[in-house]
């Protein structure tokens, strides 16, 4: 079964973790705008529940590395 979803994610202690996954664009686009810290927006399809493809179609946040 193929499956398609949005998902948000956002770093906590440089590890990136799953804060939620929306069936629709505009709900996780809304979702994502309201945070403040480093966190994507990644369109994710499974096949069969296993993670098929991929993209990420935005991040936010601290992008560089601390000196």
């Amino acid at each position: 079964m193929r499956a398609e979803q949005y998902e948000v994610w956002v770093e906590n202690d440089d590890k990136w973790e799953l804060i939620g996954w929306f069936l629709d664009f505009e709900v996780a686009s809304a979702v994502f705008r309201n945070r403040t810290y480093r966190q994507r927006l990644i369109h994710a399809i499974y096949q069969d529940g296993r993670l098929e493809h991929q993209d990420i179609l935005a991040e936010v946040g601290r992008t560089r590395q601390n000196a």
